[in-house]
């Protein structure tokens, strides 16, 4: 899973940062209103969290131009304690949750995992896709209630591929979530051919049919 943190605050941005990679999500930051307009116009993410207030701008402006422009993407809007009217017109222009300054970084993780939960899987903490099950809070994989172990890579994949499945999803898009801002420095998608043969295999080994399908040219889809 792939969050987007915008804040300016140095020491709250690395210690969100830190503290959500620690959880397994791929993370990146951006510190202004423009680094922000960027990132988003270029890259898709699971969840974006957004501060209120910025150096040259307003978070409220990215927030208009997300739903202007259709991004699924869940937003947390993160605003002062006395900015009432900041967390109502965030919610009124479609944010998805709040936290108020200061936070305990453990509320942070479940509201993030809540939003991500309810955006792409219907609010549940489980997936079930014929004999795959996937424990989302626990990340755990399961094929016939037998355990796979995968890497966070293959994991991040499998994850991804479910929440796309019935869809045709590019390399250049898988490329990015699972590397975030490094994937434009790869030359190749030999790590993507590899993680992709990986999880197959582990799935196959565990009983699984092979619902990974490649569609040359395009990239590949997760469907019966």
């Amino acid at each position: 899973m792939k969050i987007l943190i915008i804040e300016d605050e140095k020491d709250l941005q690395n210690s969100m940062l830190q503290f959500l990679r620690q959880e397994s999500y791929i993370c990146e930051v951006a510190s202004s209103e423009e680094e922000a307009d960027e990132k988003i116009m270029l890259y898709d993410y699971d969840c974006i969290l957004l501060d209120i207030n910025l150096p040259d701008g307003s978070g409220l402006n990215i927030l208009k131009k997300l739903k202007e422009v259709n991004k699924p993407e869940g937003i947390i809007i993160i605003t002062a304690r006395d900015s009432l009217d900041d967390r109502v017109e965030g919610l009124n222009l479609g944010a998805d949750d709040y936290l108020t300054k200061p936070f305990h970084l453990s509320e942070l993780n479940a509201r993030v995992s809540a939003v991500i939960r309810r955006k792409q899987f219907g609010g549940s903490n489980k997936i079930k896709f014929h004999e795959i099950a996937v424990d989302l809070p626990g990340k755990l994989v399961t094929v016939n209630d037998r355990v796979v172990e995968l890497t966070r890579k293959e994991y991040d994949l499998l994850i991804f591929l479910l929440a796309n499945k019935n869809r045709v999803v590019s390399k250049n898009a898988i490329a990015e979530h699972l590397s975030g801002d490094h994937a434009e420095m790869l030359d190749k998608f030999d790590f993507l051919y590899s993680h992709m043969k990986n999880l197959k295999r582990k799935l196959a080994e565990a009983g699984s049919e092979d619902y990974i399908k490649t569609i040359y040219g395009l990239g590949y889809k997760f469907s019966t």
